[in-house]
């Protein structure tokens, strides 16, 4: 192995030390100083969570991501003063150091004693230092819990005894126990529970204001008795402001279906064309873009029915699910009545604001490895919001994916076209029992074809399935129908005779595939870029052939016994993939994502191995992203040189990723990472057992790559640059050291759309 020359350690010495030795406090105005780092300790007390209270801190030093280091705080203060293009240039890209502001100490200060009070525990002693060093300073905020009280009783007073009932009956989930600490956020909240109880049996105008508390402390003993009670009146009133609660119920329901916020509310002296249904009334101005029918059904409340919160926000999730308007407004307006009533009444207003039905998505992705091995797949769809002025989702899809090396003859192409069509409504089942989402019925489409050096393969899929939710987290879709042909055509003889695993030889045949899916997702943040710390998990299952393999004895066979559906052999398997992701956001400014995905295949009955397009491979930009797609593995399994672009596959697949994400400058964030895994068989011949998955060493074979990434985050589209430096290859079965960085076979450039993961 070649050693590397002195001069490029010295070099890289050198730039190491010019970059650290660089002041941080060069621009700091003589008297100030670098607000360094807030700590906060808390003496008398090990339960409260000190990294909560450190959002209350109101200034906050600069983001450190590299060992305590900011190198963009670093090139800030390359600045010369002059104010000219050097400077203009370092200031956009660096990060202007944080002046510490002792008002804002002191503010802070205050911030934590009133979130301690809070919590409950009272009269707590904030006491801020500052320690100031070569113009750094570091603020240390000691806490003393104050007092906290136990609930020793709870006293409920009650006036209406409607609402008694309701309360009284809902108690055994509430938030305030006796024994629990006497707390101002667990009394609010609570206060928050039980309106929404209210509001969901007809109380419209109920707010958490009319719930008040009183606390008596008196016995000095360290417990309180707590006394609840719901007034006729809010916090902000007084006795005499006194109204009796009343309920409510729906009196007429409006829907206005092409509301144009720019033009305001609509005026009366305006024309609509009006549509009447059972349960609501619907207005639009010009050409109708969606069926009456369908606006109706996404409609659940009800006039004459009580007022219910939870369904007026059913109805608007119902609406946003449709994907068809870009704005969903539900409004209640209270009916003027005499004060005596002692019930009410509200009209509902709906208003949506259909979006642009039609348009098109591009995505990319690129890789380039130390081979010279080039790789670019872009696609481009176009899609259609309402096809048949029913909300149904039309797609049309066009990919591709090609392979080359320049200057070189080697070429692999694979083009791609898929159309569908999304219906909201689940066939074959009336949608009543669909009350609090939409089901889609699915029907999907499509044609891939291949050609590599090797073979020319044609794929044809046609797939029929439903899809739903359960509240806003879990996801559901049951394919009863998928069904792939696949033809090969062009194959060259010497290539399959060559080929080194015997059981890949299965793989290249023709073969008819009919069977069905199933996955389900759940996540505690649905939006499309979570802000805020999030977990996932999603699993995907495939089951073929076993609806087939009941008319074996009335199906033909081969030569080698296996049953011809077509004059095609049908594939008998089971798949399942499972992927758990958590990513840790506790601030804006940097995210930790994990993520663990565990894959198997099997086949049996009419089946020795799992068909081609259902094998698993690694590496890409998605993947481990030292190697290309389909260059890595199986186990330690070397290349198959029968292929002029790799293309390693197995029926396991195992892999972890942990990503580094922090912000830099302007709309650019950064990543480090590193992600393990492989593939891997389950069957082999004797003397080819590298690729073999065997639970005793699996782990010897895990492949290892680290690397740093680049994202331009535009907010509608991530655009993420990433290059990955293999650490363990498990081909060669050793750790590669910096000296062999950068050699053919140890990097890979990625390039994609989105977060990887």
């Amino acid at each position: 192995m070649r050693r590397l020359s002195p001069l490029y350690y010295l070099l890289f010495l050198i730039i190491a030390i010019s970059i650290y030795s660089c002041s941080t406090v060069r621009v700091v105005p003589q008297g100030e100083s670098v607000l360094k780092e807030n700590s906060i300790v808390v003496v008398n007390n090990e339960s409260i969570n000190t990294d909560r209270l450190n959002q209350y801190v109101r200034q906050q030093p600069n983001n450190s991501f590299l060992f305590g280091w900011n190198p963009f705080a670093v090139i800030y203060n390359w600045s010369n003063g002059k104010g000219k293009a050097w400077d203009k240039f370092v200031k956009k890209v660096g990060q202007k150091p944080v002046i510490l502001d002792s008002l804002l100490v002191e503010r802070s200060s205050v911030n934590l004693r009133t979130h301690l009070a809070s919590l409950g525990y009272y009269n707590s002693i904030v006491e801020d230092t500052i320690i100031t060093k070569k113009k750094k300073s570091r603020v240390l905020y000691t806490i003393k819990a104050g007092d906290s009280y136990t609930i020793s009783d709870i006293f409920y007073n009650i006036k209406d005894t409607a609402i008694e009932r309701i309360v009284m009956n809902n108690l055994s989930r509430s938030l305030v126990k006796v024994g629990s600490r006497l707390s101002e956020q667990t009394l609010d909240k609570e206060s928050e529970r039980l309106t929404v109880i209210l509001r969901d049996r007809g109380y419209y105008n109920l707010t958490k204001n009319y719930f008040m508390y009183e606390a008596d402390t008196l016995k000095r003993d360290g417990t309180a008795q707590l006394f609840v009670k719901v007034e006729n009146y809010t916090r902000n009133e007084t006795p005499k402001d006194a109204r009796p609660h009343k309920l409510f119920t729906i009196r007429n329901i409006f829907l206005f279906s092409d509301y144009d916020p720019m033009r305001g509310r609509e005026q009366s002296s305006e024309i609509y064309d009006t549509v009447r249904t059972k349960n609501l009334s619907l207005y639009h101005r010009g050409t109708r873009t969606i069926r009456p029918k369908v606006l109706a059904k996404m409609n659940t409340l009800t006039p004459g029915q009580l007022y219910n919160e939870k369904e007026a926000n059913n109805t608007y999730s119902r609406y946003v699910s449709l994907r068809y308007f870009s704005g969903v407004n539900i409004q209640f307006d209270e009916v003027p009545s005499d004060s005596a009533a002692t019930k009410g009444e509200v009209d509902c207003t709906i208003r949506l604001t259909p979006s642009k039905n039609q348009g098109y998505k591009l995505n990319l992705e690129a890789s380039s490895n130390s081979n010279k091995l080039l790789g670019i797949s872009p696609a481009i769809s176009y899609y259609h919001k309402n096809l048949f002025k029913g909300g149904e989702w039309f797609t049309l899809g066009f990919m591709g994916n090609f392979q080359f090396k320049l200057k070189e003859p080697i070429r692999s192409t694979e083009l791609g076209i898929s159309s569908g069509l999304s219906i909201p409504s689940f066939l074959l089942l009336p949608d009543s029992l669909f009350k609090t989402n939409v089901p889609r019925t699915d029907i999907n489409i499509g044609y891939n074809y291949q050609s590599r050096p090797e073979f020319v393969r044609n794929l044809i899929s046609l797939n029929y399935g439903y899809s739903w939710r359960s509240g806003d987290r879990l996801f559901y879709s049951v394919n009863p129908l998928q069904l792939n042909i696949i033809r090969l055509n062009n194959m060259d003889p010497k290539f399959y005779e060559t080929l080194m695993d015997p059981f890949l030889k299965n793989s290249y045949r023709n073969h008819f595939d009919f069977g069905s899916g199933a996955s389900i997702y759940y996540t505690t943040d649905a939006s499309p870029i979570p802000k805020s710390t999030f977990f996932y998990f999603r699993w995907n299952n495939d089951i073929a052939g076993n609806l087939l393999s009941l008319f074996n004895k009335r199906l033909p066979t081969d030569t080698t016994g296996v049953n011809l559906i077509w004059n095609t052999p049908y594939a008998q398997y089971f798949r399942t993939d499972f992927t758990l992701g958590y990513t840790y956001k506790p601030r804006a400014s940097y995210a930790i994502a994990t993520r663990f995905n565990l894959g198997l295949g099997f086949a049996y009955g009419n089946s020795r191995v799992l068909p081609f397009e259902k094998l698993f491979y690694a590496g890409g930009a998605n993947s481990l992203r030292g190697w290309q797609a389909r260059s890595l593995g199986p186990g330690s399994a070397a290349i198959d040189t029968t292929f002029s672009i790799p293309n390693q596959t197995g029926d396991v697949k195992l892999e972890l990723n942990v990503e580094y994400r922090f912000n830099m400058f302007w709309n650019f964030e950064g990543a480090l990472f590193v992600d393990a895994g492989n593939i891997w068989t389950l069957k082999s011949d004797p003397g080819k057992e590298s690729g073999l998955f065997r639970l005793k060493d699996f782990y010897k074979s895990m492949a290892v790559n680290w690397g740093a990434g680049l994202r331009l985050n535009l907010d509608f589209v991530i655009l993420r640059l990433d290059l990955g430096v293999v650490a363990h290859d498990p081909l060669k079965k050793s750790w590669i050291g910096p000296a062999n960085w950068f050699k053919p076979d140890t990097y890979s450039v990625q390039f994609g759309v989105g977060y990887p993961f």
